[in-house]
C-alpha cells in the first residue's frame, strides 16, 4: 500500500505509535507484524522503517512514553504534609491516569516479557521510581503515627497491586462509575494502611 498522499514523517510518526499501540493491545505484541502496523497505518511495509527501526523500538517507546508521561503528569499534582491526605492524592491520581488509558496500562503491564533486558531494565527503573513515592508516602504517615503497617515498601506494593488490578476488570459501562471506584479504592486503602481515624 502506498504511503497515503499529503503524509508527512511528522504526521506518520505518531499514526506509526498509535496503531501499534492499538494493534498490540488487541492481539499481542508476538501476533504483530510490522507488516500490519504498516497496513493500519496507510504506508508500505519497507517505508515503516522510516519511522522505526524494528518492533522492539516500539514497544519500548510506547512503555517509556507512558511512563514518562506518568511521572510527568504526577509532578503536576499538589502535594501536602499530610500524609493521609497525600496517599487520597495518590490514589486517586493513579485511578483517573490510568481509567484514561486503558490500552497504555494494558500494555505496560502484559508486554514488559516481549522487552529486551537492557530495555526492561530503564522501564522498571521508571516505575520504581513512581512506587518509591507512593513508598515514601507511606513511610512518613507510619512515623507521624498516621498509618499503622509493618513494612512500607510492602504496604507500597500491596496498594499498587490493588490498584493495577483494576484495569483488568473495570469497564465505563459497567455498574460503578469512576467516582464510586474512589470511594471503594481509597476506603479500602485507608484500611489497608492501618489509617487513624484522626487522621
Amino acid at each position: 500500500m502506498a504511503r497515503t498522499s499529503g503524509s508527512t514523517a511528522s504526521e506518520t510518526g505518531p499514526k506509526v505509535a498509535q496503531a501499534a499501540l492499538r494493534l498490540f493491545a488487541q492481539y499481542g505484541y508476538a501476533a504483530v507484524s510490522m507488516r500490519q502496523i504498516a497496513q493500519d497505518v496507510g504506508v508500505q511495509a519497507g517505508a515503516l522503517y522510516n519511522y522505526v527501526p524494528d518492533k522492539q523500538t516500539l514497544l519500548f517507546g510506547l512503555l517509556r512514553d507512558h511512563m514518562t508521561d506518568l511521572l510527568a503528569a504526577r509532578k503536576l499534582c499538589i502535594q501536602s504534609d499530610d500524609p493521609g491526605q497525600a496517599l487520597l492524592t495518590f490514589v486517586t491520581f493513579h485511578i483517573d491516569f490510568h481509567l484514561a488509558r486503558p490500552e497504555a496500562v494494558f500494555l505496560s503491564y502484559m508486554e514488559l516479557r516481549n522487552l529486551t533486558a537492557e530495555n526492561f531494565a530503564v522501564i522498571e527503573g521508571l516505575r520504581k521510581s513512581y512506587e518509591r513515592e507512593l513508598e515514601a508516602i507511606i513511610a512518613a504517615g507510619c512515623d507521624q503515627g498516621y498509618f499503622d503497617v509493618r513494612d512500607a515498601k510492602i504496604a507500597a506494593f500491596a496498594v499498587i497491586g490493588m490498584l493495577k488490578e483494576l484495569q483488568t476488570w473495570y469497564r465505563a459501562e459497567g455498574r460503578l462509575d469512576a467516582k464510586e471506584i474512589h470511594a471503594l479504592y481509597w476506603e479500602m486503602i485507608a484500611k489497608m494502611v492501618g489509617m487513624a481515624r484522626s487522621a
